[in-house]
């Protein structure tokens, strides 16, 4: 699938992201009404109201969300074939810094070599859409490698494994945890999973630990495209 030094220059990457607010009731009145008409469609019983809805599904959509940690990283192969992973976060409360930072670092990597890539699991789908409309929101100039409307499917940077191992079929989403536990890799997920993160963020103001768990995701997806692409060795700690 990637030789080695398609490998070398795939920036791998996952985002964290939490609700806007720490709970419903603390949006301004015009986003609460807004919220509690897109949180219709996730809406299966009495039991799920705005307010519970916004605790669990508004991190996920970027008008409602923020982005609490980018990490990102990229692979390194010794002469002997063995890879490592160089990993950077951009991390914390200020989501408007966080993306500054991000996208002057993004621009320097995309620029210092043609063809560089963007990696990241159901990346197209979340990730890569997600960070767009973020910088938007905050007015932010995008980074070159987001500026995506009106290229051709083969102009954009963006590969997702998530993508890469439906084959075209995209019946059914393949989570990472998964698909690590079949090709033998660790799994990502050892500390908490997505779902936590808001608790984390908001009530235990744990930065650190989010950016340890986003790096894991970013480490486990290197690992796994090397292992689609039948890289022999493996991605040293």
């Amino acid at each position: 699938m990637f030789r080695q030094h398609q490998l070398e220059n795939i920036l791998f990457l996952d985002i964290e992201t939490v609700s806007g607010s720490p709970t419903f009731q603390e949006l301004d009145p015009r986003m609460q009404e807004l919220w509690a008409h897109k949180s219709l469609k996730f809406r299966k019983g009495e039991e799920d109201t705005p307010e519970k809805l916004y605790t669990e599904k508004a991190a996920i959509q970027a008008e409602f969300g923020q982005i609490v940690c980018i990490s990102c990283g990229y692979l390194k192969f010794d002469e002997k074939g063995q890879a490592q992973i160089v990993l950077k976060s951009f991390f914390g409360p200020e989501e408007r810094t966080l993306l500054h930072e991000f996208g002057m670092m993004l621009d320097k990597y995309t620029t210092a070599k043609e063809g560089r890539l963007l990696c990241a699991h159901n990346g197209k789908e979340f990730d890569f859409p997600y960070m767009g409309r973020r910088y938007l929101i905050h007015g932010l100039p995008l980074p070159q490698a987001l500026r995506v409307q009106g290229k051709k499917p083969w102009e954009v940077p963006f590969l997702d494994t998530m993508e890469l191992w439906s084959f075209g079929d995209y019946k059914a989403y393949t989570s990472l945890d998964l698909l690590s536990a079949i090709f033998g890799i660790p799994s990502p997920k050892d500390d908490m999973d997505g779902s936590q993160v808001g608790k984390v963020f908001w009530q235990e103001k744990d930065y650190e630990r989010i950016k340890v768990y986003c790096e894991k995701d970013v480490r486990t997806t290197a690992h796994l495209l090397m292992k689609m692409s039948g890289h022999p060795g493996e991605l040293a700690m």
